[in-house]
């Protein structure tokens, strides 16, 4: 699932049905390589910012429609502040992707994001016109089960270009043969 398909998704709870939130942004941690909870906005006419977060350790299931929680208190605790001050500044979209050869791949879109635990398994690119087999398409590009992260660029191994897709179908097989290959080095 990309991150950005998550953003406007209604927050809702499993007890009641209750359309609580609305997710208003992703909280990445890029040194974790996981996504650990979200920002929210209220639902309603009056709708504005919420000073609360939603803990990824609280949300029960990420639908097509919907992120599901058990009830309301999934938000009103404030254990997810500390995560999302955690991510401060360290917001990778944007971000230039080179191989650790040195060569450009391409700028960080997106973020791929594996819902059961939250990892982040890939970034979407808007890559580099060499890498794409269409004209404009973006590329898919799986990441090491671990990822150093620093300033405005992002360091991977130059053996991922083997792995870049264009579309998420057989993405998370290439993610798992990368990581294999990886390991057997």
């Amino acid at each position: 699932m990309r991150a950005k398909s998550l953003v406007g998704m209604p927050v809702v709870t499993i007890s009641t049905g209750e359309d609580i939130a609305e997710i208003r942004d992703v909280i990445y941690v890029p040194d974790e390589g996981r996504v650990v909870g979200f920002t929210l906005n209220k639902r309603g006419r009056l709708a504005g910012r919420l000073k609360k977060v939603l803990a990824m350790e609280h949300t029960h299931a990420v639908g097509r429609d919907a992120v599901m929680v058990r009830d309301a208190s999934a938000i009103e605790g404030g254990d997810g502040a500390a995560a999302a001050g955690d991510a401060k500044g360290r917001n990778v979209l944007g971000n230039a992707v080179l191989t650790d050869a040195g060569k450009q791949l391409g700028t960080v879109r997106d973020l791929i994001i594996e819902m059961g635990q939250g990892e982040v398994i890939g970034y979407e690119l808007d890559g580099e016109p060499t890498l794409q087999r269409a004209e404009g398409a973006p590329l898919l590009l799986p990441l090491p089960s671990t990822l150093a992260v620093s300033g405005e660029v992002l360091m991977v191994p130059a053996d991922v270009e083997d792995f870049i897709r264009d579309d998420l179908a057989g993405f998370g097989s290439a993610v798992s043969d990368f990581r294999s290959r990886l390991g057997a080095v």
